[in-house]
């Protein structure tokens, strides 16, 4: 009951991936239950890292995210999400991302878990590339990850997880890395994160040779953030998340802020 009560997901697997805390968490759905989620949220950057250098460039932007997770058996999850975005010059939907969740190891007391996922995603529109209010970098990508999660008894957890991210056409590949910390409490839940993306190589904005397409962009980031969670039935509850893009290379810099509503079909 309690991973199907606080199985907050998350979720927003956007836009060059500023609002990712992670793939996959740490909470499986258990077999025949689902869990569905409507996202909204803005952003608003002050700044942009060409390369790695900071430039006085602003950007702001809202986004709709649907996401769903159903429990094929207890040990293994499927996962889909589809966000729209809109910022000043563009809108459509972005990347179809699916996830598969499997849960190889745990210790008797449920305290200590080892699970490993493969992802996909692939754009679903023909949205522009080309300048810096594209919504995305129009590449299919084949996801990795290894993911510990420890709980203690006061449902206090930790999650790590890493992998590498394969990226098609020009986009260079990437490495990923979360770290979060959180507790389920008995209606509340919350978490913090420091979530990190390595490019491996590609081009830099304003860099020398200049980009054919921002499609070879390399896109790094190291960004915090944390979510809160209310859960207003055993089915029912809603949450606020906020992120912040630190540093990083070839990505903007500043704010995200979110807000929506999470059912649970319980089987």
């Amino acid at each position: 009951m309690f991973q199907m009560k606080y199985n907050l997901l998350f979720l927003f697997f956007i836009s060059l991936n500023v609002f990712s805390q992670g793939k996959i968490d740490g909470f499986y759905r258990g077999q025949g239950n689902l869990t569905t989620v409507l996202g909204v949220g803005a952003e608003n950057f002050n700044n942009y890292f060409a390369g790695k250098n900071k430039i006085d460039l602003s950007r702001e932007g809202k986004y709709i995210n649907l996401f769903a997770s159903y429990g094929l058996s207890e040990n293994l999850d499927a996962q889909v999400s589809l966000p729209y975005i809109e910022n000043d010059r563009n809108k459509d939907f972005q990347d179809l991302s699916l996830f598969l969740k499997y849960r190889f190891y745990k210790t008797e007391n449920n305290n200590l878990e080892l699970s490993l996922g493969l992802g996909f995603s692939t754009p679903v529109s023909d949205y522009d590339i080309g300048g810096l209010y594209d919504i995305g970098q129009q590449t299919t990508t084949i996801d990795t990850r290894f993911m510990i999660h420890y709980k203690w008894q006061n449902n206090l957890f930790i999650t790590i997880q890493s992998g590498y991210d394969f990226k098609f056409d020009e986009t260079p590949n990437s490495l990923p890395f979360t770290l979060k910390v959180g507790q389920a409490l008995n209606t509340w839940y919350y978490d913090i994160y420091y979530d990190y993306q390595y490019a491996f190589g590609g081009a830099d904005y304003r860099g020398t040779p200049p980009p054919k397409s921002f499609s070879e962009l390399g896109v790094s980031y190291n960004k915090i953030g944390g979510t809160l969670y209310k859960s207003i039935t055993l089915n029912f509850g809603g949450f606020i998340s906020y992120s912040n893009i630190i540093s990083g290379r070839n990505t903007f810099q500043g704010n995200s802020f979110g807000l929506g509503l999470v059912y649970n079909f319980i089987k």
